[in-house]
């Protein structure tokens, strides 16, 4: 379990990013966090694992306060979460596989992960999630070779190789087509329900955000101004977070779009069925 007190972040200038954030992730939970541009989303996503020092507060994952760790201990407790970036953060020289294989640099030594002779079951596990993501066939491909959401899915195959305990995703459908967006967020909440990992995902598509995540944190210049399930961002709520807007359009549009690749599925089986 993540739990999250106080958090706040205050940076020289004085200028507040975050203010007094506090909130649990249970184990298994998908969380949506939402909100305007400087709201304070990416922040908090990188004050949890100190790629961002916050200014005061706990971070608390299982019995380990993070935000108090020094950076030797840091470094090794980082190997518990997983992050997944916007911009899939891949070597793009190397294969798919050693960029999976690259979720192990904080647990093999610095010659073997220099060279690449990684254990045998490191291997075996990165080819049983490649598997899972539907990369197998793409193992001996180069980082710069695939799309991107083949990229996003290596991305997440790196995080889940560290065994990880939490998973941060930031903005992990900004570069991605429609229908792409909703397949891996499909697959992350997946990933998360078969290993219970619980999960914060940064996301600036509120239909999206609505339609995979188990609750909703919505922040507002630094502050939690929603806590709770998707079906309570009313558009009084959603106004709240990011001003007037028409919110019944666009969510009508994000269905036409739902719908519209239900049925392309339907016809393929259908199709399939009939060969």
């Amino acid at each position: 379990m993540l739990r999250i007190e106080g958090l706040t972040k205050t940076y020289k200038t004085g200028d507040k990013a975050l203010s007094d954030v506090s909130f649990e992730a249970p184990q298994g939970q998908v969380i949506g966090l939402i909100g305007p541009s400087g709201a304070g989303k990416s922040t908090l996503i990188r004050c949890i694992n100190r790629l961002v020092e916050p200014s005061s507060g706990a971070v608390w994952l299982n019995d380990i306060n993070l935000a108090a760790l020094r950076t030797g201990e840091l470094r090794r407790a980082r190997r518990r979460i997983g992050m997944i970036f916007q911009e899939y953060a891949l070597v793009e020289r190397l294969t798919v596989m050693e960029n999976v294989l690259s979720g192990r640099l904080g647990y093999v030594g610095f010659w073997r992960s220099f060279t690449r002779r990684y254990p045998g079951a490191d291997i075996a596990n990165a080819y049983r999630l490649l598997d899972r993501v539907g990369l197998m066939a793409h193992a001996d491909k180069r980082a710069d070779a695939l799309s991107g959401g083949q990229r996003q899915r290596v991305g997440i195959a790196r995080a889940l190789a560290q065994d990880p305990e939490l998973l941060l995703i930031d903005e992990p459908t900004a570069s991605l087509d429609p229908k792409t967006s909703r397949q891996i967020m499909r697959l992350i909440v997946e990933i998360c329900r078969e290993r219970t990992l619980p999960a914060i995902i940064n996301i600036h598509d509120v239909v999206l955000a609505q339609q995979f995540s188990d609750r909703i944190i919505g922040l507002q210049s630094g502050r939690m101004v929603f806590d709770g399930p998707p079906s309570g961002l009313t558009e009084a709520v959603l106004t709240q977070i990011y001003g007037e807007e028409d919110w019944t359009a666009m969510r009508k549009g994000a269905s036409d779009e739902a719908d519209a690749e239900a049925e392309e599925k339907a016809q393929t089986e259908q199709m399939l069925r009939a060969l």
